[in-house]
């Protein structure tokens, strides 16, 4: 049986993010409060929080859009202070809120940004990869809210990165679309891609998540896998006043309506 500090180990020499001492301050908010954690090559690791935790804050200074104030960050390997032009090259970014050209259209985005990258793109197979080959020829603004997800993490593929940022994947999008990113995530993660990600619903970081980093007030206050953080809750005697079901209304809907995506 694998120890736990084997289990450690193995991470540590496996670690594609290595976060160690991290602190961030605005003014008089301490946002990101001396943490340190690590995420393992080909792992789905989610950060939990409320709003205003730190998540956000401790993700841009992962993709080199913040400068820590105290603290390492490394991603690939590499310093994301000193090498962030390095670390830029090898993550993709899908943002919660994404803006295209509007008269550009999605096949012509992604080789947009296939260029940007210097990146020759194989178009075709990232659309069928996030399910928009039917869409290929239509402008950004026409496409439905699950579609503009998809492109967006499209245009994250393009240079085809080892970690991937996702903020919030699933926000605003119906069961059935939910459903389907969750697929498309973890074909993804198969590929061998590290993802990180941010969630409010715990649903989706169970059903997802191999491993989680719950957030409050700046510090992890927990991390490790959702079925351990549900089994340390009930160890310590906590008792649920909500009657455990073996279907919820989701289901329902999911059973009645289908699997399949309508987006118009």
């Amino acid at each position: 049986m694998t120890t736990q500090a084997e289990s450690a180990t193995a991470r540590n020499n496996n670690a594609v993010i290595s976060v160690n001492g991290l602190k961030k301050r605005y003014t008089d908010i301490v946002a990101v409060d001396d943490i340190s954690f690590e995420v393992t090559r080909g792992e789905i690791f989610g950060m939990l929080g409320p709003n205003g935790a730190g998540k956000t804050t401790t993700i841009e200074i992962l993709e080199g859009m913040r400068s820590a104030d105290s603290g390492t960050a490394l991603v690939g390997g590499f310093d994301v202070h000193r090498d962030t032009k390095k670390v830029k090259s090898i993550i993709g970014v899908q943002l919660q809120a994404s803006a295209f050209f509007d008269h550009l259209s999605v096949a012509e985005t992604i080789r947009l940004y296939g260029e940007l990258y210097g990146e020759r793109v194989d178009v075709d197979a990232i659309l069928e990869e996030v399910e928009l080959t039917d869409r290929r020829k239509a402008y950004f603004n026409h496409l439905s809210g699950g579609q503009k997800q998809r492109l967006s993490i499209a245009v994250a593929l393009v240079n085809k990165p080892q970690v991937l940022f996702l903020d919030e994947p699933t926000t605003a999008l119906d069961p059935q679309a939910r459903r389907h990113m969750w697929d498309l995530i973890q074909r993804i993660r198969a590929t061998g891609t590290t993802i990180m990600l941010t969630t409010h619903y715990m649903e989706e970081a169970e059903e997802i998540c191999d491993r989680v980093a719950i957030m409050d007030q700046g510090k992890i206050v927990q991390l490790d896998t959702p079925d351990v953080l549900v089994e340390r809750l009930l160890d310590s005697g906590f008792k649920s006043t909500r009657v455990a079901k073996l279907a919820n209304l989701e289901d329902v809907f999911i059973n009645l309506t289908g699997r399949s995506l309508r987006e118009g």
